[in-house]
């Protein structure tokens, strides 16, 4: 964080506020670890901090320090707008833009509060006093470690905060593996780690929590998976009737996608989930070295991310949407195989 951006942030918080945090639209373990992680911090500076999510999230993230406080604006509308509206600071994590946040997108641009931002994806909005972004960093929940660093106060790092830190860059990250876990990634990681964090018990919490349900829908990814071996791509198609008769529950499919990126010479790989209550098919795309899926979902899905982590919908059918993408490979195919 730079300098300017934190005597901002120093003078934004030199007295006691009422601040509400807001994460993304289908909370992570990223947009959670950062979101309660900076809220046990503030609380520790004096401030009245709320954790506002615009949906419920995943079961295998509901053990983590502060979640039962956590208020759900699509359960409690009234209350989550309340709490927004009497805000005078808002902290926006792991999105950068207000259409991340789906129906609380309306109420976050009535708010008459200070905004700040915390954010590593690519193309941030213009709509905060502060705006610490840096597309370099493993995760958000990293920044904020970085972001109490630069305000003086790293001493305030309680357990607390750590598992919380800890649980976002290692979910972020996928267990450290992907490329931005940078050697301070890393230091961070250790540092949390001595703060309390027990890495093997994060781990299994988040990793060895599967229901059968979940299992068996993982093998009917993997039976649909595709490959195009002259394009370097792979791709999984997972339909509302294979999830119903699965029992899907939201966060059952997180990491299919990257079975398909695991297969030999594959460099980009695509999950397409249909979703008949939204009419939308929901795409998760993920790539190896510089093929850009941030680029990718942009031009051609209403969506965006990081250079090899990105999200994206469709407002077509499944089987259209698939024909669709088939289509538009060609025109990448050098990229893929230079990748």
């Amino acid at each position: 964080m730079n300098k300017e951006t934190t005597e901002i942030v120093k003078g934004l918080l030199s007295s006691p506020q009422n601040v509400a945090i807001i994460g993304h639209k289908n909370p992570d373990g990223d947009a959670l670890g950062s979101c309660l992680g900076l809220s046990f911090f503030l609380k520790s500076l004096g401030h009245k901090t709320t954790v506002v999510m615009p949906n419920d999230f995943p079961l295998f993230l509901k053990w983590m320090p502060g979640v039962d406080d956590i208020v759900i604006y699509e359960k409690e509308i009234e209350k989550s707008s309340e709490l927004i509206d009497a805000a005078d600071l808002v902290f926006t994590l792991d999105f950068n833009s207000l259409d991340r946040v789906g129906d609380l997108q309306k109420v976050l641009e009535n708010c008459t509060a200070k905004f700040v931002m915390i954010d590593h994806h690519q193309q941030p909005a213009d709509y905060a006093v502060a705006t610490y972004s840096d597309v370099k960093m493993s995760s958000t929940s990293e920044m904020v470690f970085h972001f109490m660093d630069a305000l003086g106060e790293a001493e305030k790092l309680s357990k607390e905060i750590a598992v919380n830190l800890y649980t976002g860059i290692m979910t972020d990250t996928g267990s450290f593996r992907f490329s931005t876990s940078s050697p301070t990634t890393h230091r961070v990681a250790a540092k949390l780690i001595e703060a309390g964090a027990e890495s093997a018990i994060i781990n299994q919490n988040v990793y060895d929590n599967n229901s059968p349900e979940r299992m068996k829908l993982l093998g009917i990814a993997l039976n649909n998976l595709n490959i195009l071996p002259e394009l370097h791509t792979a791709y999984i198609t997972l339909t509302q009737k294979e999830l119903d008769k699965n029992n899907f529950k939201k966060g059952d499919t997180e990491g299919f996608v990257n079975y398909a990126l695991s297969v030999k010479g594959v460099v980009f790989a695509v999950i397409f989930i249909e979703n008949k209550q939204e009419s939308i098919v929901k795409i998760s795309l993920r790539s190896k070295g510089d093929f850009s899926v941030n680029d990718f979902a942009r031009n051609h899905y209403s969506g965006g991310g990081h250079t090899n982590a990105a999200g994206g919908k469709s407002s077509q059918s499944l089987n259209k949407t698939i024909s669709e993408f088939i289509s538009i490979l060609p025109r990448y195919k050098n990229e893929l195989t230079h990748a």
